[in-house]
């Protein structure tokens, strides 16, 4: 059968299934039916939840503003789809083309897409991580707990991490009157994603809404009291902070592991894929009915010297899923190419902070328009002479501007003078990101080298 006709007959009566009952996996299902795709769909979650939204967990559901179990994810369109939530896939059988899930039973596939996202990184000595009262955030159920006890009014809550989640976390308790103490090991929060300039601003931030900042110091163990109950954190500094509840947000860790040994190119920094979604076997040779999507995936972006990017970012979920869907019912030739410009939010302590791009890869910033001083500005990266990121606190409006710089590859420092007189001057300076083999707990795009394959596209910007 020829490849026009193998198509069709896969669009008329092939199995695809979905592993991950993601945001990436649910707008991948729904693509697939836009596109005419009238075969089984099998949707696998780990979790017992359809697909449910995460932003809102760090935010209206610590603040009581919302509840957990009113995230469920909008539905575009029916899916006709054979659900299989609270039993995560165990293994994957390539040659037989099989997905095996934890209860003992196989699924088959013609085309398989994996969406398996990441969890929250769990403190490491396992007996203080069970204490009552330390918890992570990540899941529907981590929401709900956490959320739980923060109505309690607990005397103070000690956050585990500057990073966006860690910050967002800090900042609902202090909006809820709470007493918050954060540690973080790098020199200021969201350092290891925006660099030392801006994260100098997010620190005055913080201290400025009552947050005991400890920066630059480790946690070097959690103690309990004889009933169990989390009572204190000790640091690196020699100091204890006594608290009665612990969030961990150390980051995440990308779920493969039930990968192992399947022959797929998939490790802890994610699932190698290519531009067109497909995933890498561990020969580093593309397959062609395993595709990836959302934070599980790490792919090549031209814009970036096709390096790989791994992406924690709803817009790239969204995108990529979208993309991947298209490609597994479309012919070679008519497959198009994952481009989408990586772009963040996060909301805390009164400022809505976003990003386009790639700051974190930037060596060189300058501050174009408003002030540090002010909290509102917009922050432009360079790498190597061209524009590569920027960063708006509460100034959003002028970063689609910034993303089109970041598109065309123009010259950084930015040639044009301020439209905003206020600025801190057009004088570029060291962005003062951390030593990478620091470990910090901010970034949301991770560099992870190039395609064992090194293979090259071309990228024409849009005019």
């Amino acid at each position: 059968m020829n490849a026009d006709g193998w198509l069709e007959r896969l669009r008329r009566e092939g199995r695809i299934v979905v592993v991950g009952a993601s945001l990436a996996g649910l707008r991948a299902a729904e693509t697939l039916r836009d596109k005419g795709f009238a075969g089984s769909l099998t949707m696998i979650g780990d979790e017992p939840y359809e697909p449910y939204d995460r932003p809102p967990l760090s935010k209206q559901v610590l603040l009581g503003m919302s509840t957990a179990d009113r995230t469920a994810l909008p539905r575009r369109r029916a899916l006709d789809a054979t659900w299989r939530l609270g039993v995560p896939a165990t293994g994957l059988d390539m040659a037989a083309k099989r997905v095996r899930l934890a209860d003992g039973d196989e699924v088959p596939y013609d085309r398989l897409l994996i969406a398996t996202g990441v969890r929250a990184r769990p403190w490491p000595r396992e007996a203080e991580a069970e204490l009552d009262g330390v918890f992570v955030l990540r899941t529907r159920d981590d929401g709900a707990a956490l959320a739980r006890r923060l109505a309690e009014g607990p005397k103070r809550v000690f956050v585990i991490g500057a990073g966006f989640t860690g910050s967002e976390i800090a900042s609902a308790c202090r909006e809820r009157g709470v007493a918050v103490t954060v540690a973080e090991r790098g020199a200021a929060p969201l350092v290891g994603a925006l660099g030392g300039v801006v994260g100098a601003v997010a620190g005055d931030l913080q201290r400025k809404h009552g947050v005991d900042l400890r920066c630059g110091v480790m946690v070097t163990s959690l103690e309990g009291d004889a009933s169990g109950r989390v009572r204190a954190a000790h640091l690196s500094d020699g100091s204890t902070v006594e608290t009665d509840v612990v969030v961990v947000s150390l980051g995440a860790t990308r779920n493969t592991e039930w990968l192992a040994g399947s022959g797929l190119g998939a490790g802890p920094r994610g699932i190698a894929c290519d531009a067109g979604c497909r995933a890498f076997d561990v020969r580093g040779i593309v397959t062609d009915d395993i595709f990836v999507a959302g934070d599980v995936a790490r792919s090549p972006h031209a814009l970036f010297g096709y390096q790989f990017l791994s992406l924690e970012h709803w817009g790239n979920a969204v995108s990529q899923a979208r993309t991947a869907a298209h490609n597994m019912l479309s012919e070679s030739t008519d497959r198009i190419p994952h481009m989408w410009v990586p772009a963040f939010w996060s909301s805390q302590f009164g400022v809505n902070i976003k990003s386009v791009g790639v700051p974190s890869l930037g060596t060189e910033i300058v501050i174009s328009q408003g002030t540090l001083d002010d909290h509102r500005f917009i922050g432009v990266y360079g790498y190597q002479g061209r524009v590569i990121g920027a960063v708006a606190f509460d100034h959003a409006r002028w970063l689609p501007f910034y993303q089109e710089q970041i598109e065309t590859t123009a010259p950084f420092p930015p040639p044009f003078p301020t439209v905003d007189r206020r600025s801190d001057g057009q004088r570029p300076m060291d962005a003062d990101f951390p030593d990478p083999s620091i470990p910090t707990h901010g970034p949301t795009v991770t560099l992870s080298g190039y395609s064992p394959a090194d293979r090259r596209m071309t990228f024409t910007p849009a005019h």
